[in-house]
C-alpha cells in the first residue's frame, strides 16, 4: 500500500501541511522537526511524488548529453570515461541523465530542439566542440544553461563556460620528446578538420618542430577520424609515401592504436623501428602492446567538474572559474624509443 502524507502526519504527530513542507525542504520548518518527520517517512517507506515536486520548482532534475552516433563514438573509451564522471557527479547532485545518440547535422540539431526546446532537461553538457558549432549558437540563443568539454577553435571567441585540456602544449611536449630521442622525420595524424581542437594540436606539432629547429613539412600531416581505422589508414599512407618517417604522432589514443597495428603488420617493432604516440591516456593505453606513450588528461575528473559547473549555472549562482584550462601530462611508455642510428 502506498504511504501518503496523512500516514506520516498521523505517525509523527504533525499536521499534513507541516509534513509536506518539511519533506519539501522549506526553511520555515524547525530542523529537529524536519529530521523527525524525515525519519518517520523513511521508516514507513514513503516515496515522494517527484512529478509534483518538479512542477512546483519548475525543474526536471535531469541533465542532457547528446553524443554523435555516426562513427560509434559511444563505445569510444574517451566517452566511456567522460560518461562515468558525468553520471557519478549527476547522481550525487540529485540529477538523472538523459543521453541521446544522434548523427551530426540535422538529426542532432533536431534532438536539441526537441530536448532543450521541450524543457525536458535543466541543463546540457556538450562534448568535443566543432568549428562554428551550431549547438553552442542555439543554446546561447535560447538562454539555456550549458557547459562544454572543450574550447572553441583558435580563431573563434570562446564566450561560454568550458573545461578543456591544453592540447597545443600537450602535442608540443610529445614532439619535443621525440626530438630528444633523435627523431627528425615525424608524421602527424590529426583529428577531423571540423573539430575545434584540431588546430590547437596542429599548432602544438608545429611549435614542437620549431623549438627544435626542424622544418615543418605539410606532407607529413594527415587527417584521421579519431578511430583505430583512421590511425591504421593514415600510418600506411605516411609510411608508403615517406619511408624516412621514424615516428608517428597520433592526436588521440584510438588512432595511435591503429598506427601501432599498421607498423606491426609491416613486420616492424613499435618503439624500436618506429615510435608512436597518442593523446588522452585512456585506460587501454597502459595495456596496449607495447604500452603507449601519450598525454594524460583526467577525463573522469573533467566529467565530474562539468556537472559541478553546470549545477552552479542552473542554480543561477555566480562563479569565477567558468573557463578552465588544464595542463596535460606527458606519460612516457615503451611505444617510443631512440631513433635507429640516432643518439
Amino acid at each position: 500500500m502506498q504511504v501518503k502524507l496523512r500516514d506520516i502526519a498521523k505517525e509523527s504527530g504533525y499536521s499534513i501541511t507541516t509534513v509536506s513542507r518539511a519533506l519539501a525542504g522549506y526553511d520555515d520548518v524547525n530542523e529537529n522537526t524536519r529530521r523527525h518527520i524525515a525519519g518517520v517517512a523513511e521508516t514507513l517507506g514513503y516515496q515522494p511524488n517527484l512529478l509534483a515536486r518538479q512542477l512546483r520548482i519548475q525543474r526536471t532534475q535531469t541533465l542532457g548529453l547528446i553524443i554523435p552516433s555516426a562513427d560509434n563514438r559511444v563505445s569510444d573509451e574517451f566517452f566511456s570515461q567522460l560518461l562515468l564522471g558525468i553520471g557519478d557527479a549527476a547522481s550525487r547532485a540529485g540529477y538523472d541523465l538523459l543521453i541521446s545518440a544522434q548523427a551530426p547535422g540535422e538529426p542532432e540539431m533536431a534532438a536539441y530542439h526537441r530536448i532543450v526546446g521541450g524543457k525536458r532537461v535543466d541543463g546540457t553538457i556538450l562534448a568535443r566542440t566543432r568549428q562554428h558549432d551550431p549547438r553552442i549558437a542555439y543554446l546561447k540563443q535560447v538562454n539555456h544553461p550549458f557547459v562544454v568539454n572543450g574550447r572553441g577553435a583558435p580563431n573563434e571567441v570562446s564566450d561560454f563556460p568550458y573545461i578543456d585540456v591544453d592540447s597545443q602544449i600537450g602535442i608540443q611536449l610529445v614532439v619535443e620528446h621525440l626530438v630528444e630521442l633523435g627523431h627528425e622525420h615525424i608524421g602527424l595524424i590529426l583529428p577531423p578538420p571540423e573539430m575545434a581542437f584540431t588546430e590547437f594540436r596542429h599548432n602544438g606539432y608545429r611549435l614542437g618542430l620549431s623549438t627544435a629547429g626542424l622544418q615543418y613539412r605539410p606532407e607529413y600531416a594527415t587527417y584521421g577520424n579519431l578511430l583505430r581505422s583512421g590511425g591504421f589508414l593514415n600510418t600506411n599512407l605516411l609510411m608508403d609515401h615517406h619511408p624516412e618517417i621514424t615516428a608517428i604522432v597520433a592526436c588521440n589514443d584510438l588512432m595511435a592504436f591503429g598506427a601501432i597495428s599498421a607498423v606491426q603488420e609491416r613486420g616492424l617493432q613499435v618503439g624500436n623501428d618506429i615510435s608512436v604516440t597518442g593523446f588522452d591516456d585512456i585506460p587501454a593505453a597502459e595495456y596496449s602492446h607495447p604500452p603507449l606513450t601519450t598525454v594524460h588528461q583526467p577525463i573522469y575528473e573533467i566529467g565530474q567538474r562539468l556537472v559541478d559547473l553546470l549545477n552552479t549555472r542552473i542554480a543561477g549562482a555566480l562563479q569565477q572559474d567558468t573557463q578552465v584550462l588544464i595542463l596535460g601530462k606527458l606519460v612516457i611508455r615503451a611505444s617510443t624509443g631512440l631513433r635507429k642510428g640516432g643518439r
